[in-house]
């Protein structure tokens, strides 16, 4: 595999953005942006001009500047994915400022507390060893994302926003097709578009029945429910929050999961230290998390001062992409960062962002990744891939990066 050392003397070349990352690496392009042009001025496909931040501490002084908006609404704002731009009704959290950003990541922050998703802790490990249990005795080789990945967030997210367990099979498999569409293929877009109606129809009765209620809960729905009744937030609100939390909450820790374990059969003098020292566990994920960063250009903003970084002035009314992947392989802040080392302590990395719209849900995402692969390591030490590797599909042009499938066997 082609190192990022090994391109750094490659030109950059003049073409739109985005560039297609590799298996694991960044696109080559951002080793060089790094040393020769840190901060630079690309066109995206609508021909839309933006910055790419690509050095560690130019990304996080970026992410913490008052003087940048995550507003999508505002004009000239970046939009990466080829689809229309959502409207300023169907906006998340995610694309809000101060004060109305405050506003509902107060209402749910209270949700992903470490302390309190502790006690979740043994719930989610029940709900890995029974999927353990359920391909433990296989002779014959099976998908690790369609048993592992893909259930055990789906679930996980089930249970917080109110969904009934006699609900999770019909949530999980629609679930299963929305997140397929990255594959880009006819097939997985046309059947992703019949999950999204299925689930927004789902989601809507679920807010609809506890709209009835004189206590809608104390889960995130019902929250968001009482708040709606309050008038602190729109009827649509709830629903947009609903579904930025499925996605965001089964999406990126799916893809973890799945490609956390790729890597980790990819490296198997790494896997082979983890279970020998099962305390390195905590370090591993962190390690996962800066190594593959999957949430690759969700980070987005604008400009709305001029503003000075590394060296050159970003007029406002420019978007601004601070590259999270670039910024943790930055040789830099973290020594020969295009190498998988779990004993790195890498914990100050920038995958879930940085400032004040950094992931609400990474504790969550640590918890449920500690517990998946703790306990893989535990309980099925003898994984193996059934596949070759150069045959494994990467979701390498999409925003969030992944694998659509992992064959492997006991």
């Amino acid at each position: 595999m082609t190192t990022e050392t090994q391109i750094q003397e490659k030109p950059v070349p003049e073409t739109t953005f985005p560039w297609e990352r590799g298996a694991y690496d960044p696109p080559p392009a951002y080793a060089w942006l790094r040393e020769n042009e840190p901060v630079r001025r690309v066109v995206l496909h609508d021909g839309t001009p933006a910055w790419l931040v690509t050095r560690y501490d130019d990304v996080r002084r970026i992410l913490a500047d008052p003087r940048v908006s995550s507003n999508q609404n505002l004009p000239g704002f970046p939009q990466i994915e080829l689809v229309p731009r959502p409207s300023e009704e169907e906006s998340t959290f995610l694309n809000m400022d101060a004060p109305r950003h405050t506003l509902f990541r107060r209402l749910i922050s209270k949700h992903f507390i470490v302390k309190k998703l502790e006690v979740m802790r043994p719930r989610i490990q029940a709900l890995v060893d029974e999927r353990i249990d359920h391909i433990i005795d296989r002779s014959e080789p099976f998908d690790f994302v369609e048993e592992i990945a893909l259930p055990v967030p789906s679930t996980v997210i089930a249970w917080l926003l109110g969904v009934p367990p006699s609900d999770h099979p019909f949530f999980n498999r629609e679930t299963e097709a929305l997140l397929a569409a990255s594959l880009g293929t006819e097939e997985a877009i046309e059947r992703a578009t019949e999950a999204f109606a299925n689930i927004n129809d789902y989601v809507d009765r679920l807010i609809a029945e506890r709209e009835r209620l004189d206590d809608p809960g104390s889960d995130i729905l019902g929250d968001l429910v009482r708040a709606s009744n309050e008038g602190q937030i729109e009827r649509r609100d709830v629903l947009n929050t609903a579904w930025l939390l499925l996605v965001a909450g089964h999406d990126t820790t799916a893809n973890m999961i799945g490609l956390g374990m790729l890597t980790l059969l990819e490296h198997p003098d790494q896997l082979a230290e983890l279970q020998a020292n099962p305390a390195l566990i905590n370090d591993a994920i962190e390690e996962l998390l800066r190594y593959l960063t999957v949430v690759h250009l969700i980070i987005l903003r604008i400009a709305t001062e001029d503003i000075e970084i590394g060296g050159v002035t970003i007029p406002a009314g420019e978007g601004i992409i601070p590259l999270n992947f670039a910024a943790n392989r930055d040789d830099g802040h973290f020594p020969d960062a295009a190498k998988f080392d779990i004993r790195r302590g890498a914990r100050d990395h920038v995958a879930f962002g940085y400032g004040m719209h950094q992931c609400i849900g990474q504790a969550l995402a640590r918890i449920e990744l500690q517990i998946v692969f703790e306990t893989l390591l535990r309980r099925i030490p003898n994984l193996r891939l059934a596949t070759d590797p150069a045959d494994i599909q990467f979701k390498s042009h999409a925003s969030i990066n992944g694998i659509a499938r992992l064959p492997v066997a006991l």
